[in-house]
């Protein structure tokens, strides 16, 4: 009888990491499509352009280290980094804006760690970092959904638009963003954080015509494209692409936070739906929290990863200068993993025993 011996982890269903980056590719599609159907093909463009700039980045910097860049671009890693950044930015940011982006993500923080499997931060987060903080103008001039626009735009808008900043007809990328009431418009979260600031309670903020609670409300295309990165998100946890422990307690954390302020002064915090279907914490939880090379590696070590992410968001977004904050939450906690995973480890086996025996012969 022949013996077939494997390294671990023992699984039937061995896959590549290319396999696995694809898989998670796919499971964002959902979402992508949504997020395309509310807010134009912009958002297309921009993920081709932080695709082709991720690529043509890992390529150049693997070919100065004199490593085999083509097959190390069939892992697809530069092009899930490069999705997930671009589908983070507003839809019609400047191209600028997702070169400076992409190429921080791939330089910066993956290859001058080392490459995959060494990169400490997550390097789509750290790039949206990156961006947020020194291009907060830009990244916070996201359109209204195009059933709220005051202005139409078509894909050839959003070429020109990214591009040259105007669109076909001339129109600046701050007149595409009025609504139908003639006002700015802005992200749910950021609206309602405004208007706490200005003494309206949760409630009248939510009377705002952003949240016309039909199927043309911003918060509803918010709430349809959480739900539909939720199901990717679903779709890789029973593909055993990724494991439950940090989407789980991430969503716990924040759902337990969050509940708990509502009762306590419901005028002043937003309900947990709120909190859930607006922003990007869904695509946080299942997409972003759970990237294999930065995130805790034990299980218990992802509960507690997960439940402190979910808990950063909330102090951000409740007491913090931005109106989302996955990014920040992603980035702090990715500094404390090795603690974690140090605290974490499973005991070795025979460890007792070994110490019972020690005790006895004293």
């Amino acid at each position: 009888m022949n013996l077939l011996l494997a390294s671990s982890p023992h699984q039937h269903n061995k896959r590549t990491t290319g396999q696995i980056m694809r898989l998670v590719l796919y499971a964002l599609i959902p979402g992508i499509a949504m997020q395309t159907w509310f807010f134009g093909i912009g958002t297309l463009i921009q993920i081709a352009l932080a695709v082709s700039t991720a690529l043509v980045t890992e390529a150049c910097i693997l070919e100065l280290r004199k490593r085999d860049f083509e097959r190390s671009l069939q892992d697809y890693s530069a092009v899930l980094t490069a999705v997930l950044l671009a589908i983070s930015l507003p839809p019609f940011a400047p191209w600028w804006l997702v070169v400076i982006g992409s190429f921080f993500a791939i330089a910066v923080v993956k290859q001058l760690y080392g490459g995959l499997g060494f990169n400490v931060f997550n390097p789509a987060m750290a790039a949206y970092v990156l961006l947020l903080v020194s291009f907060p103008l830009q990244m916070t001039q996201w359109l209204p959904a195009q059933s709220l626009a005051q202005y139409s735009h078509n894909w050839l808008d959003a070429f020109y638009t990214i591009f040259t900043g105007y669109s076909q007809d001339g129109f600046s990328l701050s007149q595409l963003r009025l609504g139908i009431d003639g006002t700015t418009m802005a992200t749910p979260l950021d609206t309602v954080k405004t208007s706490l600031a200005q003494s309206l309670t949760y409630h009248e903020s939510l009377q705002l015509p952003i949240f016309d609670s039909t199927v043309s409300g911003l918060n509803v295309a918010w709430s349809w494209i959480a739900f539909a990165y939720l199901l990717g998100g679903l779709l890789l946890i029973r593909q055993k692409v990724i494991n439950w422990h940090i989407p789980l307690s991430m969503l716990v954390s924040l759902f337990a936070i969050t509940l708990f302020m509502a009762l306590v002064d419901g005028d002043r915090f937003g309900s947990v739906l709120f909190h859930f279907f607006n922003g990007s914490i869904i695509i946080g939880a299942f997409f972003i929290a759970t990237d294999p090379v930065s995130a805790s590696t034990t299980n218990k070590g992802r509960l507690v990863f997960g439940a402190a992410i979910g808990l950063w968001v909330y102090i951000i977004r409740t007491w913090g200068g931005y109106p989302d904050a996955v990014a920040f939450a992603v980035v702090i906690m990715n500094m404390a993993v090795p603690l974690i995973d140090y605290y974490t480890q499973p005991r070795v086996y025979g460890h007792r025993e070994r110490s019972n025996k020690k005790e006895a012969k004293e």
